[in-house]
């Protein structure tokens, strides 16, 4: 998992799987990006990150969780589109404030299931595994919260698309 550290912190891409919070074995808090095809460490927490990756997208992560909670309600553990164009929500494991909150790409992940110590194994669609440290059934509520939050989203943005289109008639007579 420890691959190199030199990646920018902001790359987080459609093939991005999840942002693991680790601890090196000095007890500081560094994150593994789990991508398709490679891992890679930065030494980032990784809310920092997604923040970073937000920011490339013209928001803020604090922005991304308001517009959540706009859309559907939900104000904590929210998820978030980091770009709803390109399929990019992710959820929270924990507070996004906690530095050991991972975040899971909601469009990854193919099943979950129980382990011991009340914790959570995310198998992904490519047959990667990771285990988490939440409970199953905080992590089925995760991904319920989140397929709610990225029906409305998609909804929306469809709704205005299909209104735009109806338009562009007009400007060319």
């Amino acid at each position: 998992m420890l691959d190199h550290l030199n990646k920018s912190p902001h790359e987080i891409t459609p093939l991005t799987m999840a942002i693991i919070a680790n601890h090196d074995p000095h007890g500081n808090i560094h994150t593994c990006v789990l991508e398709e095809q490679e891992e890679y460490v930065v030494s980032d927490a990784p809310s920092k990150i997604i923040d970073y990756a937000c920011r490339f997208f013209g928001a803020s992560l604090r922005g991304r969780q308001d517009g959540t909670r706009d859309i559907c309600g939900i104000t904590h553990k929210a998820p978030i589109s980091i770009d709803p164009l390109s399929g990019m929500y992710f959820f929270p494991t924990a507070s996004p404030a906690s530095p050991q909150c991972s975040w899971i790409a909601h469009s990854h992940v193919d099943e979950i299931g129980k382990v011991e110590n009340n914790c959570t194994e995310i198998m992904f669609k490519n047959g990667k595994k990771v285990v988490v440290d939440v409970s199953f059934g905080s992590m089925l509520n995760q991904l319920q919260r989140t397929a709610q939050f990225r029906y409305l989203l998609d909804h929306r943005i469809k709704l205005l698309q299909k209104h735009n289109a109806e338009k562009i008639p007009e400007l060319f007579p």
